[in-house]
Formats: structure tokens, C-alpha cells, sequence
């Protein structure tokens, strides 16, 4: 199958069920201390909208398992989230997924695999690098971060063992982990996975402009450059109507054209 045609596949539906224990690792995994309360303890649990990325982490790795594109080059170049009810504490959640879209970038592809459920939709973009040139459209442009002074300078540590415990969340790849597999990979060593330092971010912006992470309506960003374990992210950010967002490691783009809003 070229990339073309696998704009409109379906990739089938699931369920998976999660419990309070799995929505608190991913809380501390993401950043969250023993002092979020009602992230961390159970009794006051409210969960995090961008859990849910991880129970549907399944979907893109479903295309890449179908033979779309080779998942030892492609990488997650961008991610949209928008909530449309609050995560239960615990329990079983049904979602349905798509190949909403291809776009040819001349020497990649880009794959946008939409997942649907009751409380939200997800679309994970992902950039496959050989799988272009098959005459399609380009798709839109990147968004772009506003070029005025950021209303305010965040600074976002991540942790040496960040990205093995995140992975425990669901996404095993190997390049997260392994050196080899992050060499063949194209990085120097493993790297943090993009929704780990997405979440994570999402984390300081919502204490920044003072509101509960858990309310969380919208989210996304492009993914532009590695984050590796112990990493410390700068963040910019402007009130736009939205929170438009963008992140650096020592001046090297990681996170672009980032948009954020809260309930």
C-alpha cells in the first residue's frame, strides 16, 4: 500500500480499563508531587485529561504494527487533545480509531490516526520519513509561537528516571530505554517521550495561570526536537485568548506552536 491509501482506515476499536493506581503513577510519572493531593491520593483522585493518551496509545502503534510506515524511523511529530468529560477515577473506557488523514511531505509522510471516545478525541501525527512523493497535499503549515515577548519564563525539570518510569504507562518502545534502540533511533542516547514532556509542561502552565491541570479542554503542540532524562525545559508562554505555548532545552526547540486551555 502506498501512504495514500491508508487515509480512512479504520484501526478497529477497544476497550481498556485502568484503575486508581494507574491514573496516580501517571500523575507521578508526569510530574506531580505528594503534595497534588487530589492527583496523588486516591480519596480526592481526579484524574488527568492527558491520561487518556496513554490508554490510547495503542492506535498509532496499531498502524505502524499493519506496516504503514517503518517504526524504527517514524517519530510522533505532533499532538492534539480535546476533553469532552472528566476521566473517571477508575474504570473501562471504549475507543475507536482512524487514519484521519495523510499528507506527503516529499521525502516523509505525515499520518494522523484519530481516536474517539465519550470523554475525549485524540489525533497523533506522525512523521515517516520514505514514505512521501506519492503526489498528495502537503497538509497545513506548522503553527507558529507568537513572535512578542512571552508573558512569562517557566522552568520545567525533568528527572533522570523519568522516561523508564513513564514507560511503565504503555509505550515500551524500545528507544526510550535502550541505547542501542535510541542510536538506531538517530539520538545519542534514550530520550523522554513526547507526551511525557507535553504533560509535564501542561503541568507548570496550568500553576502558572492558576488553574486545576485536571480541567483541562484543549492541548496541542508539535513536537520539535528531543528532551532527554534530567533535561531542564525554558517555557514561553502568551495569553492569546488561549495559552500559546512553546518550549527550549538550552535554546533548542522541543515543543512549537503549543495552545493550551482550561475550564
Amino acid at each position: 500500500m502506498t501512504a495514500a491509501s491508508w487515509r480512512g482506515v479504520e484501526l478497529g476499536s477497544r476497550t481498556v480499563d485502568y484503575t486508581e493506581r494507574d491514573a496516580i503513577l501517571y500523575a507521578l510519572a508526569v510530574g506531580a508531587t505528594a503534595q497534588d493531593l487530589d492527583l496523588v491520593f486516591e480519596e480526592r483522585l481526579r484524574v488527568l485529561p492527558t491520561f487518556a493518551l496513554t490508554l490510547a496509545q495503542w492506535a498509532p502503534d496499531a498502524l505502524g504494527s499493519r506496516g504503514a510506515f517503518d517504526t524504527s524511523t517514524a517519530v510522533h511529530g505532533a499532538q492534539r487533545l480535546e476533553v469532552l468529560r472528566p476521566l473517571p477515577g477508575s474504570g473501562s473506557l471504549t475507543m475507536m480509531a482512524t487514519v484521519s488523514e495523510v499528507w506527503d511531505k516529499g521525502s516523509a509522510a505525515l499520518f494522523e490516526v484519530a481516536v474517539e471516545s465519550d470523554c475525549f478525541v485524540a489525533t497523533w501525527t506522525l512523521f515517516a520519513p520514505g514514505c512521501g512523493g506519492f503526489g498528495g497535499q502537503r497538509g497545513p503549515t506548522s503553527p507558529k509561537s507568537p513572535q512578542t515577548t512571552p508573558d512569562h519564563r517557566l522552568t520545567v525539570a525533568t528527572a533522570p528516571n523519568q522516561a523508564a518510569l513513564y514507560r511503565l504507562l504503555g509505550d515500551r518502545h524500545h528507544m526510550h530505554i535502550d541505547p542501542a534502540a535510541a542510536r538506531a533511533a538517530g539520538q545519542p542516547k534514550p530520550f523522554l517521550h513526547g507526551l511525557c514532556t507535553l504533560a509535564a509542561t501542561t503541568l507548570a502552565l496550568a500553576q502558572q495561570y492558576r488553574a486545576h491541570p485536571a480541567d483541562l479542554r484543549r492541548l496541542e503542540a508539535r513536537f520539535a526536537g528531543p528532551v532527554f532524562p534530567g533535561d531542564q525545559l525554558s517555557v514561553s508562554c502568551w495569553r492569546t485568548g488561549a495559552i500559546a505555548f512553546s518550549a527550549e532545552v538550552e535554546q533548542r526547540p522541543v515543543l512549537t506552536g503549543g495552545e493550551v486551555e482550561f475550564g
